[in-house]
């Protein structure tokens, strides 16, 4: 069995208490890791990532907040959360 499987049935045999533990412990990797993403990254970086149709978007990085990096592409501007977004060398 698999790290996932693994974890999937520890979750089904868990209490309330202990689900919302796991949730949160979740959210702060989830930041955690946006935030590693982000310090990596620097304005005038060329990164991509997957638009809401699928479709890769490669643009340049404009401005990175605390949450989110402003991606420039063309006309268009995205505001992306830096987990989503693969530096392009």
């Amino acid at each position: 069995m698999n790290n996932v499987q693994t974890a999937i049935t520890a979750i089904r045999n868990m209490s309330n208490d202990e689900i919302n533990q796991v949730v949160e412990a979740i959210k702060l990797q989830r930041t955690y890791n946006a935030r590693q993403t982000a310090r990596a990254l620097s304005v005038g970086d060329t990164v991509s990532f997957t638009g809401r149709g699928g479709a890769t978007v490669t643009g340049v990085v404009e401005k990175i907040n605390r949450k989110t990096v402003i991606v420039k592409e063309g006309f268009t501007k995205w505001k992306v959360t830096a987990s989503l977004l693969k530096q392009i060398a």
